[in-house]
């Protein structure tokens, strides 16, 4: 969790202000008049594939419907009201999920897809270290962030994206073409998606550091716009 924090603190400038999992739907007006951004961090669970129409293809993998119910509406709410985003690897497949896209549920039994699953026993300086690289959409928000078409990203997933939902610009995908980046162009704030986890030492990574800080400075702006300072 701290590196979470972290990445707010020192990348985006911010305040982290942390919101449990609810199991009952809650006031998400409220909880947005509270923030002037979201992140969606990463999590050992996995969206539960009823929400995209799907039966659970390993019952041995973690599911979390708590978080679920929590971050599925708070991200249409949010995106409606233009509240910016960042999400980061099951907030990545959370998004796709919350505005009607799938995933695979193992992505390295798809054919032609790498395995992108980290080592769970090796040092987590291995498990987060560089895995892959992807090349970033020309013109696209991450390209204009970054100044840069291809950069190196770690990998720890075992599920991504299948289908992407409807309105999602792709921003940039490996080189087995799995998506692994998306934006939200007709949303009315920042809105950025990455299956990497790019919060890890962040400090240490300028690409990281360059997306966060856009991040915050989007935040700041929606700040503004409400009257009050972040």
């Amino acid at each position: 969790m701290y590196k979470y924090i972290d990445a707010v603190v020192l990348g985006a400038d911010c305040a982290p202000l942390i919101m449990p999992a609810l199991a009952e739907a809650a006031d998400f007006d409220s909880v947005l008049a509270t923030c002037d951004g979201i992140m969606l961090t990463g999590s050992a669970s996995n969206v539960h594939p009823s929400h995209y129409s799907q039966d659970v293809l390993n019952p041995e993998l973690p599911q979390d419907p708590a978080r679920d119910a929590t971050t599925l509406p708070l991200i249409r709410a949010a995106l409606k009201q233009g509240v910016p985003i960042i999400a980061i690897c099951r907030g990545f497949q959370e998004m796709n999920v919350a505005l009607g896209g799938s995933l695979h549920q193992a992505v390295h039994h798809v054919e032609g897809k790498m395995d992108h699953r980290e080592n769970p026993e090796a040092p987590l300086e291995e498990q987060y270290g560089p895995a892959h690289k992807v090349v970033l959409s020309p013109g696209g928000l991450m390209e204009r962030i970054i100044g840069a078409r291809e950069i190196g990203v770690n990998s720890l997933h075992g599920q991504g994206v299948n289908e992407l939902a409807s309105g999602l610009a792709i921003e940039a995908m490996s080189e087995d073409g799995l998506v692994e980046a998306f934006s939200v162009p007709a949303a009315p704030g920042f809105a950025l998606a990455v299956q990497w986890h790019p919060e890890w030492r962040i400090a240490e990574n300028p690409d990281s550091m360059k997306m966060f800080h856009a991040f915050g400075v989007a935040c700041r702006e929606y700040s503004a716009k409400r009257g009050k300072s972040v």
